[in-house]
């Protein structure tokens, strides 16, 4: 794999030794003395939120939060699409807009706002990745542009021919078919991430996903249950779960997750949405609507 030295990181990145010796110093950068792609990346995001005035110790609270929010991610600057927002961060991920530290859903934000540049550097192409997480890295970068979806999935699937078995590779090139509506290839690709690795909660959301829009509600629901077992305060999961149980007539079984999701998402916009499911439930099955949420 080819590796670019402290000075090439400088010099591509066009920052001082200063700051990435502060970055390394806050936690949010390896110290090294060379670097892969996927680790010129990061800095490369760390970089731009901070040209945005974003604190170093936000950033990395940041990170810590969206960890815990988001189950199966290891890696949010590279997982999910960042955004500044004022002096804080959202992450872009699965189509949602979350701040993390809030622990808020919030609309998406306009083009404009990318932290992100949407096109890989053009200092990149001096050299063809052949590193599995490089590639994956370039995956990445190239996902994030809407007119580079075809090439995202070309270099994932060159991941999946040096580690068949890259389960991170396997969810994002499953969501690439996902959005493009193939959902038989996407269905392939979360359960080979199953298969991997039995504990990955975002895989068995993601199956859950595409099980729902194909009409296998009973399974997406069995699904969803599984991505909940593994991690209990997966807000979506409970989300999309209370929808599925909407849709087999089971609302008092929505209910319980329409209930768990407003604890876990309190002023988004989605929560609005479910205090009104929950109301509404209430007011047709004639019961009355208690303080503090317990269910009569």
């Amino acid at each position: 794999m080819y590796r670019y030295s402290q000075a090439d990181l400088l010099r591509i990145l066009r920052i001082t030794a200063r700051q990435l010796a502060a970055w390394e110093k806050a936690g949010l950068v390896a110290a090294a003395e060379s670097y892969s792609f996927f680790e010129l990346l990061q800095v490369k995001k760390v970089r731009d939120l901070c040209a945005r005035k974003v604190r170093p110790a936000v950033i990395r609270q940041s990170l810590e939060a969206m960890l815990k929010q988001v189950a199966g991610m290891e890696n949010p600057l590279l997982e999910a699409g960042a955004f500044s927002t004022g002096h804080r961060i959202a992450f872009r991920h699965q189509g949602k807009v979350v701040e993390p530290i809030a622990g808020q859903f919030m609309f998406d934000f306009s083009p404009e706002q990318r932290v992100v540049a949407s096109t890989p550097i053009s200092s990149y192409s001096e050299a063809a990745p052949t590193d599995a997480a490089e590639l994956f890295a370039r995956g990445i970068a190239l996902e994030e542009d809407p007119n580079h979806q075809a090439q995202a999935i070309d270099m994932y699937q060159q991941v999946l021919e040096i580690d068949p078995d890259h389960a991170a590779a396997h969810i994002n090139l499953g969501t690439l078919h996902y959005n493009r509506q193939e959902y038989a290839l996407a269905e392939k690709h979360y359960r080979h991430a199953i298969e991997v690795d039995a504990r990955y909660a975002l895989a068995y959301f993601d199956l859950g996903n595409v099980l729902d829009e194909t009409g296998r509600v009973a399974e997406a629901i069995q699904t969803y249950s599984t991505a909940l077992r593994l991690a209990p305060t997966y807000a979506d999961a409970h989300y999309n779960l209370a929808l599925a149980y909407e849709k087999i007539k089971e609302p008092r079984k929505a209910l319980k997750h329409w209930r768990a999701y407003v604890k876990l998402d309190t002023v988004g916009p989605w929560a609005v949405h479910a205090r009104n499911q929950i109301q509404r439930i209430l007011q047709a099955d004639g019961l009355k609507l208690i303080q503090g949420g317990k269910q009569e």
